[in-house]
């Protein structure tokens, strides 16, 4: 009998939580040591979109509230003055 591995969810389908959390588990396992070569290459490309989906996430973010009438410095912006 084979040992089925399954697949891992496709990045496009986590939240922010969910890819941070997995990113850091994997991390955590490249930084083990303890898989070989051909494992590690195969995290480390999860990885970087892992990485690359949660910078998506907090730049719509940023421009979300960046929309919301907040300057470069993150405070609000005066009401008009007469």
């Amino acid at each position: 009998m084979s040992q089925e591995q399954t697949e891992p969810r496709p990045v496009a389908e986590l939240s922010y939580e969910e890819a941070r959390d997995e990113l850091v588990a994997l991390v955590a396992t490249l930084e083990s040591g303890r898989s070989g070569l051909e494992e590690s290459m195969r995290l480390w490309q999860r990885g970087e979109e892992l990485a690359a989906h949660c910078t998506t996430w907090l730049d719509r973010a940023e421009r979300s509230l960046g929309e919301d009438g907040s300057d470069d410095d993150g405070s609000a912006q005066d009401a008009e003055q007469d």
